[in-house]
């Protein structure tokens, strides 16, 4: 009797078993469903490996380390490299189960088969073994079979450009771990989502949740001067397909994701979108001294790049290497990044150390990188954002290089380095800095709209001061040093290259006029950062000037260095509301974000100014300079126009405004350095009229926009 889709999901009574094996009635199963699947009359359990030369089911009662049960897959059960088998009468309630894989034990050809070896399904939705946050693995990992009967309704998929984006990252659990976050389920996705009013109140429109498939916190736990430091971050994985059962705040046997779910579902209701940074550079196995609990001991040779000798290539700095061009495992991130787009309406991924997926299973970079290309033309992905950190552990750093096909956006790692440098006063950055303001068209192609490249102009770039890998904002101008001592290195890790400043004091003071200059090169950061093209990120905490004593690399601290002190949002309120200001400010004016149609008023779209607005050329050691964006706005049907003038100086600069016809006007929207009383911005309505000059005063930013048009 032939099995298929339709019998399986219409007519299960006529479903039979034609075999008996260690007592369980079971039958060929579905050889193209990867993982497990609850069926009416039992379950399908799929997976392949090219090299095993046989393969065991392994079935566990809840929370044991024996199996009760262990199922041969029959020769019958084996089409090509994939073994499938439906066992019937079996509740996915009553196990867990894994895998035993025989073959041959070669480590100098990277074959590492050892049928001891207990073996987590790589495609398990849901892992066991250590669930509980902090408590170090007692067990072999097993898998769990879910059943998705989550229903979305009929939530539309966004369609929010890159470039309309403000992106915001964080931590799911160190975003509400801190006694002052108020929330009831700290810690969590429960958490988070209870802090949804707080992220509208923002206004921000996406946020990018740090690592959340099943990791290891433990893998490398240590202590040091007393405290417990762990793999917090998460940038290491054991289930690519696995939500992390220590981020939700109750047990969801054979549920696991609802709470997730219920999170995305509830930010996409307030219009935010998710974006999920993925790790599919390496994984938790690690090097050769490294536990085999999956692909090392399902096909390790093909899994991972490997040396001649059978060692692991380490581009990703953490053992090991994924070898991501080769079919199989291309099959594997592509099954995942639809999974997740799919069962969980996943907006976006930004894939870490990204340019590891460009490289050949030698570990040379590929000029026309198969994965990349097949991502970018996938049809179930085809609106979902993909975003590359454009570079890897090996040395290959490729921001406006990234092999793109016109649909990878990138972050913008030169302009991050080129504005902290000229923000602070750097003086040579500037061209790199103007660049950057007006969209980095000399890497993306944004400033011209008939553009051919390989580029989508302006959603192809990401722009950051800040990210969780470095300095928060507020420590960007609080200390010239990185003070890492406590992760228990010497303060040997964490980059060097911060083009941080202390403003005249290493650490806390309570000195007032370093203080005022401190959160002034904050207040400078943000009104740059939401008036630049492309699209903005920052890091959470850093709208009310959240601090980590200076430690630029907090992947170990699972504690308040790392977690969001709630109580800097009261204390620097002001700061927030600058923040909001901003954010609200970027929305109001598209021209900031995109080329429109030319403006009525005949000024052209992009340039960059001198002191003088009608010098359109700066010196390379220009301390102040400003960029205009004019173009015409369809839906208000009027001129957009806004200036933004940066004075990097320590003295005051006199600027002049372009000339706009009679009937318009230039009105001052933002001034960083305030006006006296503690004035930042000027909501519509309220801003100050500019004729003809302005005098900017020391490392201060102003924004004007035009009107009358």
């Amino acid at each position: 009797m032939k099995l298929n889709r339709k019998l399986q999901l219409d007519d299960s009574k006529n479903i039979e078993a034609v075999d008996e094996i260690a007592g369980f009635k079971v039958r060929p199963g579905l050889f193209d469903v990867n993982g497990a699947m609850d069926l009416p009359y039992g379950v399908n359990f799929t997976i392949y490996t090219h090299y095993g030369t046989s393969c065991e089911l392994l079935l566990f009662h809840r929370e044991e380390e024996e199996p009760y049960a262990v199922l041969p897959f029959p020769k019958a059960y084996r089409i090509g490299d994939v073994y499938s088998m439906i066992v019937f009468d079996i509740n996915i309630k009553d196990f867990e189960y894994a895998y035993r894989i025989d073959g041959l034990n070669l480590p100098e050809k990277g074959l590492l088969f050892d049928k001891r070896n207990v073996l987590l399904d790589p495609y398990a939705r849901a892992v066991t073994g250590q669930s509980v946050w902090g408590e170090k693995k007692k067990r072999n990992y097993h898998s769990r079979v879910v059943r998705d009967d989550f229903d979305w309704g009929d939530m539309p998929q966004s369609s929010t450009e890159m470039c309309d984006l403000v992106i915001y990252e964080l931590h799911v659990r160190g975003f509400t771990k801190h006694e002052s976050s108020g929330v009831q389920h700290k810690g969590t996705f429960a958490g988070l989502r209870e802090k949804i009013p707080y992220l509208k109140e923002l206004g921000i429109n996406a946020v990018e949740m740090m690592p959340i498939f099943e990791f290891d916190e433990n893998m490398n736990s240590r202590e040091v001067d007393g405290k417990l430091l762990l793999d917090y971050w998460g940038y290491n994985t054991v289930g690519f397909f696995a939500p992390n059962t220590s981020y939700t705040a109750a047990d969801e046997y054979n549920q696991e994701g609802t709470e997730l779910k219920e999170l995305i579902r509830d930010l996409h209701d307030n219009g935010i979108e998710v974006i999920l940074d993925v790790v599919f550079n390496h994984t938790a196995e690690g090097n050769e001294q490294g536990p085999s609990f999956c692909f090392k001991g399902i096909d390790n040779c093909i899994y991972y790049m490997l040396t001649p000798d059978g060692n692991y290539y380490n581009f990703s700095g953490c053992g090991n290497t994924l070898n991501c061009n080769h079919p199989t495992v291309q099959h594997l991130i592509l099954e995942c990044l639809r999974y997740w787009t799919v069962y969980y309406r996943v907006d976006g991924f930004r894939f870490d150390l990204a340019s590891i997926l460009g490289r050949n299973e030698d570990g040379s970079p590929m000029n026309n990188p198969p994965l990349l290309k097949t991502l970018a033309y996938d049809p179930l992905l085809r609106n979902v954002k993909l975003i590359a950190e454009a570079w890897d552990a090996g040395g290959m750093y490729q921001v406006g290089r990234f092999p793109a096909n016109k649909r990878w956006a990138e972050w913008n790692g030169r302009y991050r380095d080129a504005m902290r440098s000229f923000i602070k006063g750097d003086f040579w950055e500037s061209w790199n800095a103007a660049w950057s303001i007006s969209g980095s068209g000399d890497l993306y192609g944004g400033f011209d709209p008939n553009y051919t490249g390989n580029y989508a102009g302006y959603n192809s770039c990401i722009n950051f001061f800040t990210c969780h890998d470095g300095f928060t904002l507020y420590d960007l101008y609080s200390y010239n040093q990185k003070h890492n001592e406590s992760n228990g290195w010497n303060n040997t890790d964490g980059s060097n290259d911060n083009r941080s400043w202390n403003c005249g004091v290493e650490g806390e003071t309570d000195n007032p006029e370093v203080l005022t200059l401190r959160y002034r090169m904050i207040r400078n950061a943000c009104a740059v950062l939401l008036c630049s093209r492309g699209t903005p990120m920052f890091l959470a905490g850093d709208e009310f000037g959240n601090t980590q004593y200076g430690n630029n690399n907090c992947y170990c601290q699972d504690n308040e260095i790392s977690w969001l002190d709630w109580s800097y949002l009261e204390k620097n309120r002001e700061l927030f509301e600058f923040f909001q200001f901003m954010i609200a400010y970027r929305f109001q004016h598209p021209v900031i974000r995109k080329r429109l149609p030319d403006a009525v008023c005949g000024m052209e779209p992009l340039h960059t100014h001198n002191t003088r607005a009608d010098d359109m050329t700066i010196p390379r050691d220009a301390k102040t300079f400003a960029v205009s964006f004019i173009g015409y706005d369809k839906e208000k049907g009027r001129d957009d126009m806004v200036y933004l003038a940066v004075n990097a100086y320590w003295e005051n600069v006199e600027i002049t405004l372009p000339k706009l016809r009679k009937t318009g006007a230039w009105y001052l929207s933002v001034n960083t350095y305030g006006d006296g009383n503690g004035k930042y911005c000027y909501p519509e309505g309220e801003e100050v009229r500019i004729d003809g000059s302005f005098v900017m005063r020391p490392r201060s930013v102003a924004v004007f926009t035009g009107k009358g048009f």
